[in-house]
Order: structure tokens, then C-alpha cells, then sequence
């Protein structure tokens, strides 16, 4: 078995990219509420913020960061896809499972990087609620619903007409 080598810190804030084995896949926002409930399940389970967030069709990119004493991302990210996989296949059905008995609705692995300080922090919070414009799902980032910009305008971060539209884009050397 490969070991994958993570950095783990205790009370560290964390970007992850998580995607659906099919690409071409609609199952995260067809199923939102679903997956809300999973991830308010494993927030009252084991305690995490939130810190930004957006779920596109097939993928999704969070910020998250971790209580002081706690560096356990990939058990989360485990129980969340494990909770969100049996609500989709209770409602639905469908889907099969490999070998090993897995259902193949998840990519096996994630994407991870630790956040360095407050510059490596806005410069995810802006990809990820920049992301749905990237993927022309959207013209304008107020216009896409599952994001945490809406808080972020809220709460006075961001103005409501926050990146324009397609025709202008943010730079930045960000990975999916």
C-alpha cells in the first residue's frame, strides 16, 4: 500500500479539492441537501469550521480549519463521502461497487494544502468562490448558489459584484 505523505497539523486551516469519480457527473448539486446534511453530521460529530466553500457538479473545494488539538482531515473527508454515498444511493440507487465493495461515486483520493498565513488564505477563498465562473457555470460569482460568497458579502469581505464577470479572471497559480 502507497503512503500517501499529508501534512498534518493540529489546529491548522486546510484547501481541499474532493471530486466525483464521473466528471461529467451533476450528483453534488442535484443532491445538495443531501449533502448538507452530511456535512452538518460530521461538523456536530467532529467540530470544524467552515471557513469557505463551493460545491460545483461533479467537485468541490473547501477551506476548513481544524480545532487546536485535531489534525484528522481525512477521516472527515472519509465520513462525509461515506454518509453522502449512502443518502444518494438510499434516494437513488445506481451505483456500482468494485471489487473491494466500494461504490465508485468518489475519486479515492483528495486534494490538500496547509495554508501558509492570511495572503495563502484569500488567494483560496478567492479561487474557490471564483471557481464557479472558471468552469462557465455561471457569469457572475453572486449568481452561482452553492458558495459561501454570499456569507463573505455579508459580512462586508467581498462587494456583491465581487469578480466581475467571465470576461475578466483572477490570477493566481492554483491546482485542481
Amino acid at each position: 500500500m502507497v503512503l500517501y505523505r499529508r501534512n498534518r497539523v493540529s489546529g491548522a486551516t486546510y484547501f481541499f479539492t474532493v471530486t466525483l469519480a464521473d466528471r461529467r457527473s451533476r450528483t453534488l448539486i442535484d443532491h445538495i441537501d443531501e449533502l448538507r446534511r452530511a456535512l452538518r453530521s460530521i461538523v456536530a460529530e467532529q467540530p470544524f469550521r467552515i471557513d469557505a466553500m463551493v460545491i460545483l457538479p461533479e467537485h468541490l473545494h473547501a477551506l476548513w480549519t481544524l480545532p487546536a488539538d485535531d489534525a484528522d482531515y481525512s477521516g472527515r473527508w472519509r465520513r462525509l463521502k461515506s454518509l453522502f454515498t449512502r443518502a444518494v444511493i438510499a434516494r437513488l440507487g445506481g451505483f456500482a461497487q468494485d471489487a473491494k465493495g466500494e461504490w465508485n461515486l468518489w475519486q479515492r483520493r483528495f486534494w490538500e494544502h496547509t495554508i501558509r498565513d492570511d495572503l495563502d488564505f484569500r488567494r483560496h477563498a478567492d479561487y474557490i468562490h471564483f471557481n464557479p465562473v472558471k468552469h462557465r457555470l455561471v457569469r457572475r460569482v453572486r449568481d452561482w448558489p452553492h458558495s459561501t460568497f454570499h456569507r463573505f458579502v455579508g459580512k462586508g469581505i467581498y462587494a456583491e459584484d465581487w469578480g466581475g464577470d467571465e470576461a475578466n479572471s483572477l490570477e493566481g497559480g492554483f491546482g485542481e
